[in-house]
Order: C-alpha cells, then sequence, then structure tokens
C-alpha cells in the first residue's frame, strides 16, 4: 500500500480492533455496509484476496461485520485467478457477496477439487465468515488448546544470520578445520528438510563450556559473526541477544521425542505430512512441535476431520496450507473418545507410520503426493478416518464442508458461549447479537 492508502485504511478501521491486520479490501467492506444501511434491498459483492476469509484476519474483520448484521448469501471459494497486468501475475482470491436481509438460500462455489477450475455448485442454508455452510463463528487467536491436549510451540530461532546452520557439505569442510566440533552438531530439520528429507545441520554451542569453546578457535569466529550480527540489528531485543550469542532467541530442546507439523505444505495434499522426530534432532522455527504426544494424538491429526478443519480456518502462502497454534491447533475441537476408541485411534496411528516405514527410501513428499501416494499408505489412513470418525459419533458425510460444519458446531458446544452485546466502542458498524469465540 501506499502511504495515502494506508492512511485511508487507518481512518475506516478506526472504531476496528485489530484492523492493522486487515488487507486495503477489507476497508471496501466495512465501507459498503455503512453505506447500505440507508437501503437495506442493496446487496454487496467484492472480488477479494482470499486472506480475509482465513487465519487471524477473520476475527478482525467478520466480527464487526456481523455484529452490524452483514450476511454471506454467496461465495466463491479460493480461485487462481490471473490478472491483466505485466507479467501476468496469478493471484488467489475469493468473491463474497453480502447485504443486511436474510437470505432464503445461500451459494457457496467450491473449487477444492482444482483451484483453477470452475468449481462446483452447493446450495446451502448459511455461509459463515469461513466460507463453509457452518455457524457464525470466528475463530481468534487463543494461547492455549481449547481441549485437554499437549500444547504446541515453535522449534528454535536462531537469529544468528546463518552462522549456525550448515548443509552436508558445508558441514563436512568445517569439520576438516574444525574437527573438534563435531560432536556439537546436530541435526536441524524444518519444514523443506521434513517433507522433502534431505540433511541440515547446527552447530548447537549453547551447552559448550568456556574451556570448549576457546579450544575450538573456527568456533569462536562464528560465535563472534553472530554477537556482531545481532549487535547491527535495529531491534533492542536482538541486541540484547548478543550478550549471550551462543544461545538462540527461542530454545527447543526436548528430552523425548515430539511432534513436528511443517509451517506451510501444499494444497495439493489430502494430509498435512505430520511426524514423530527423536529429541536429538533439532526443529527450526518453521515448523510448529508438539511435545509429549502420544501415538492418539498422532491419530488425531493426521486424521480427515482435522485436515478439513485446517483447510477451512488456517491462513494461506498463496494457495499453500500454513498451519498456525494459535488459530488452527488451539482452536481444533477434539473428540471424547471411550478407552477402547482411544486404543484404537492408537493403533490406527501406528498403522499408518507402520506403512510410510514400508517405503523408507521414499520422502513424504512422495508418499503424500496424490499421483504416488502407495495404496497401503491410503488403506491406513482409511482405517484412521473410520476409527477417529467412530471418535467423533460422526455419521455424515465425507466431504469437507460437512465435516467443518459439524466440527463448528462442536465447537459451539465447547464453548458455550452466550450471544455478546453491542461493544461498548463507538463504530460506523450498527450491532446485533452474534456468537463470538475468545
Amino acid at each position: 500500500m501506499s502511504e495515502e492508502q494506508r492512511e485511508d485504511a487507518r481512518n475506516v478501521f478506526a472504531n476496528i480492533p485489530n484492523g492493522g491486520l486487515l488487507d486495503y479490501v477489507a476497508a471496501w467492506y466495512v465501507k459498503a455496509l455503512s453505506f447500505i444501511y440507508a437501503n437495506r434491498s442493496i446487496n454487496v459483492a467484492f472480488v477479494s484476496t482470499n486472506s480475509i476469509a482465513q487465519g487471524e484476519q477473520v476475527a478482525a474483520l467478520w466480527l464487526p461485520l456481523l455484529q452490524g448484521g452483514a450476511k454471506i448469501y454467496f461465495a466463491h471459494r479460493t480461485f487462481q485467478w490471473s490478472n491483466e497486468g505485466k507479467g501476468n501475475a496469478a493471484v488467489h482470491c475469493v468473491i463474497i457477496g453480502f447485504g443486511l436481509n436474510n437470505p432464503e438460500c445461500c451459494t457457496i462455489y467450491d473449487h477444492s477439487a482444482d483451484i483453477k477450475d470452475d468449481g462446483q455448485v452447493l446450495i446451502v442454508k448459511r455461509i459463515n465468515p469461513y466460507l463453509v455452510d457452518a455457524p457464525d463463528v470466528v475463530l481468534s487467536n487463543r494461547r492455549t488448546p481449547l481441549c485437554t491436549v499437549p500444547g504446541i510451540g515453535i522449534g528454535n530461532k536462531p537469529i544468528d544470520g546463518g552462522n549456525y546452520l550448515f548443509t552436508e557439505a558445508e558441514r563436512d569442510n568445517f569439520l576438516a578445520i574444525e574437527p573438534k566440533a563435531s560432536g556439537f552438531f546436530r541435526p536441524w530439520i524444518g519444514s523443506e528438510e521434513f517433507i522433502n528429507g534431505f540433511n541440515r545441520w547446527c552447530l548447537w554451542l549453547g551447552d559448550a563450556s568456556p574451556q570448549q569453546l576457546r579450544s575450538m578457535p573456527e568456533c569462536m569466529k562464528r560465535i563472534d559473526a553472530v554477537r556482531k550480527f545481532r549487535l547491527a540489528s535495529s531491534s533492542a531485543p536482538t541486541q540484547k541477544l548478543a550478550d549471550s550469542p551462543t544461545r538462540f532467541h527461542v530454545e527447543f530442546l526436548p528430552e523425548t521425542r515430539y511432534l513436528l507439523v511443517p509451517g506451510v505444505s501444499s494444497e495439493r495434499r489430502e494430509f498435512i505430512p505430520i511426524g514423530f522426530i527423536t529429541a536429538n534432532v533439532m526443529a527450526s522455527n518453521l515448523v510448529l512441535t508438539i511435545p509429549n504426544a502420544t501415538t492418539y494424538h498422532f491419530s488425531i491429526l493426521n486424521s480427515t476431520m482435522h485436515n478439513a478443519w485446517m483447510r477451512a480456518v488456517c491462513g494461506r502462502l498463496e494457495s499453500r496450507y500454513r498451519y498456525s497454534a494459535t488459530i488452527v491447533y488451539n482452536n481444533f475441537p477434539w473428540p471424547e473418545p471411550t478407552e477402547a476408541q482411544q486404543a484404537l485411534l492408537e493403533t490406527t496411528g501406528q498403522g499408518i507410520l507402520d506403512a510410510r516405514l514400508q517405503h523408507p527410501d521414499a520422502s513424504l513428499a512422495d508418499l503424500y503426493d496424490p499421483l504416488t501416494m502407495p495404496a497401503m499408505l491410503r488403506k491406513a489412513h482409511e482405517v484412521n478416518d473410520r476409527a477417529a470418525d467412530a471418535a467423533y459419533k460422526y455419521k455424515g458425510d465425507r466431504t469437507d464442508a460437512a465435516r467443518v460444519a459439524f466440527l463448528f458446531e462442536r465447537y459451539q458446544r465447547l464453548t458455550s458461549l452466550l450471544p455478546t452485546e453491542k461493544p461498548k466502542r463507538r463504530g460506523i458498524l450498527k450491532a446485533t447479537k452474534i456468537t463470538v469465540v475468545e
């Protein structure tokens, strides 16, 4: 945005909490609703960036719109649209039609099978801000999980200017000069390494003694380079980190295995590749980590139930899935299985792990490509899905839309929230009652 556009946005979002999160197109939604109060028969539709129906922008935009009485009456879910500008850049869009009147029925154009095609037409009773047939619920950032499950966080965040991270060849060259450092290298894993199966290494000196450090001159050069890199930052907290150059800004050093969830994953996959990682492997800040997770948690996170939820509420990087702790995981409504059902889910989760092991040379990218997914692995997921559906007592359609509608209903029951009254802050939007989620 230009500075003039930023000023426009600041003016329009002045009375909207977290308005700074919103794309410029969201200002048109707010202005349109303020105009159509003068004539309730007016309906509006905008072609928009798909991010306004995903992730943290949903609460920032749609909560005040819904409180102001807006009703969505048709929506095109995410599709790819090539513009007419130089380079013909492809953008990922939604189209949302809304007004102040309750529609008799709503229409969803679903492009989930292929975002480049015309999609399928769904006639539904309602459309919520995530563009699914579900209650008007908006999910804000939760700091802790909704249900009693292990917490989730990011991996290690070095802020090191790349001085502690090595490819296989770089590590070998370094050790040829500094052989004493061999015991301080640990495998390093981010989304790319985890999904595509290649190796990177981290020089972890946080636990080294002063005597050990001074005996390794090449390591000392790296430490000094990190210190200088942090001091050169314009951020005061980063400058402060220069006082402890062998330590990371965020450190994740578990004692036992943990579950790893890629931060970004291809939209072509039916399941986000999620897996257990041994404690000696250092996760990067480009992945999410769940310590103390069991095979039961692995099973549910690998179910179609969870993946349908993720596809509906996650943010996107272009069209790729961007998994988040605060929106996707912490708001996810887990089932309440019986002991027998939980035991079965542990078995079916292990079945997925065993099916993966049948192809030890294949990367997760190979295993979860829809064109190359092994039949045994697909069967293991189908068995796991049946067990997960039984734990939820779910007997609806296998479609994402039906599953997400079910999960939003369950979410409402779990949160047990009552309609929220008009907020005290003054704004341009008239208020109605709506179910709001913390």
